[in-house]
């Protein structure tokens, strides 16, 4: 990709100068800390998580923080559990909060404030079934059935910019889907498609 492509990238969606020297911070600190220490330092150094979604089916908009005094919030997940629910059958699942966390991660690699729209969070299995049936790349075991995988897109922001950011998180899998317009994140195994 040349130079030129990233004029149309808004500046929201765009690593700052801050964001850099931060990681590289918590990189030269997480070299001499154990991985369990390292977890206590960055807990402390974001005393709350916040996370902004907009559901595209359901026209629905949440905006919580979810974890605040080193705890996740009981109320805040059961809110983003329903936001993610599957809006076919009208279930919901508890959403693995290691998804919200690499959410989180991802907005903030991004220097993003706004809403991740999402297409698809929680998925029944008659739902997954069903989408099966029309073919559309959906895995019979998805990790949207255990509540592990969230597609998104992040407007203003470039499609692929957004896919490498989440690859460069290692948080999981990474499926890129430009036509329908979407990125998959999930917490299984590092992989990308």
């Amino acid at each position: 990709m040349g130079s030129a492509d990233y004029r149309n990238v808004s500046p929201r969606c765009q690593i700052s100068r801050r964001r850099l020297l931060q990681w590289g911070a918590l990189g030269a600190l997480s070299a001499t800390v154990p991985v369990r220490g390292f977890a206590a330092v960055r807990n402390s150094l974001t005393p709350e998580r916040t996370l902004a979604l907009h559901n595209t089916h359901t026209d629905e908009d949440l905006r919580v923080v979810y974890w605040a005094d080193g705890r996740y919030l009981p109320g805040a997940l059961a809110d983003i559990n329903h936001i993610l629910r599957d809006h076919r059958a009208g279930e919901i699942k508890p959403i693995d909060t290691r998804l919200l966390d690499l959410m989180v991660a991802l907005g903030a690699n991004l220097d993003n404030r706004g809403p991740f729209h999402v297409i698809s969070g929680y998925r029944s299995p008659e739902t997954n079934a069903l989408l099966r049936t029309r073919g559309q790349g959906v895995a019979k075991n998805s990790l949207h059935l255990q509540g592990k995988a969230v597609d998104i897109r992040l407007p203003g922001c470039d499609l692929s910019v957004l896919r490498r950011a989440a690859m460069r998180l290692k948080g999981g899998g990474v499926g890129y889907y430009p036509g329908p317009n979407f990125v998959h994140i999930d917490v299984g195994r590092v992989r990308h498609w």
